[in-house]
């Protein structure tokens, strides 16, 4: 039968040194702890300094410790994130694309309350609208710059009434035809519009180049007064176009001449309004008295 193992630790040195030095340590733990309770009975304020600078010399250590276990505790928070990213991106995109039409379709709607308004004032404010109509047509290929209206003489619309837009002046009606209207525009080299420069009335005479472009030559003699920029209106000379509708702003000065451009586009106009001829319209004679109140009158004034 074996004999059963002692627990002394016998000639090996390392085990005695060991065991001894627990032995020690928690004497010494013992010692400490006795000692501890004794001054935190008869010295209480000491007590509590030592208690002050225990928790300062570990502090470093617990700010340690705790970060590591917040890391620790934080690892499913981060990976069950990483695997929702793929579907929370996809998701996100398709926000964004939604967001996007949605914007566009804002702006749409936005630009179409602006032509809108720009109509309906220009429709409330004239006392001269005869008609309002829609240009269908017109002669691009043409050496001559035309445009087809959709309303004609049954509609009232007469030749030498001028067209214009919300943006400014397009033309004037040339020939008529039951229900349509050819509109001679601001670029054909035909058409003579009496104007002036907006911000100081100085008179000038625009005529159309048949290149989209008119050609603008003051009245006054000497140096050519307009320069790129400059808004150009029409000044009610003629009798034709009535004042201060929108023309052409000047884009190029050359000597004695300046060039501008529409600031109507015929292309892109939807809607256009046709005038009475200015001179006209200021000069519209009243209603006429019927012949028995004539009469009547005759003879209250009749000695």
């Amino acid at each position: 039968m074996a004999r059963p193992p002692s627990r002394r630790p016998g000639i090996n040195r390392r085990a005695q040194y060991s065991l001894f030095a627990s032995y020690v340590v928690a004497v010494a733990g013992a010692a400490i702890g006795l000692l501890l309770v004794v001054v935190a009975m008869f010295d209480p304020t000491g007590f509590a300094a030592l208690r002050i600078a225990a928790s300062e010399i570990s502090r470093p250590m617990s700010v340690t410790m705790k970060s590591m276990v917040s890391g620790v505790g934080s690892v499913d928070e981060v990976l069950a994130a990483y695997w929702r990213a793929g579907s929370q991106n996809v998701s996100l995109r398709r926000q964004v694309e939604a967001d996007r039409n949605r914007i566009i379709e804002a702006k749409a709607v936005a630009q179409e309350n602006l032509r809108l308004k720009k109509l309906l004032k220009l429709v409330d404010e004239d006392s001269s609208d005869l008609l309002t109509a829609r240009l269908i047509a017109s002669s691009a290929s043409s050496a001559r710059r035309f445009a087809r209206l959709n309303a004609g003489r049954w509609q009232g619309v007469r030749p030498g009434m001028p067209v214009r837009a919300p943006e400014g002046l397009i033309g004037r009606i040339h020939i008529t035809s039951p229900n349509s209207a050819d509109v001679l525009l601001l670029t054909d080299t035909s058409n003579i519009v009496p104007v002036r420069r907006a911000n100081d009335n100085i008179p000038a005479i625009s005529t159309g180049l048949g290149d989209g472009s008119v050609e603008i030559r003051a009245l006054t003699a000497g140096r050519n007064p307009f320069k790129p920029g400059d808004l150009l209106v029409t000044s009610g000379i003629g009798g034709v176009y009535q004042p201060n509708i929108p023309v052409a702003v000047v884009v190029r000065a050359q000597g004695e001449i300046a060039y501008g451009v529409p600031l109507a586009n015929p292309a892109r106009v939807d809607a256009v309004v046709v005038e009475r001829i200015f001179e006209e319209a200021v000069t519209r004679p009243g209603p006429v008295a019927p012949v028995g109140e004539e009469a009547q009158a005759g003879n209250a004034v009749a000695p």
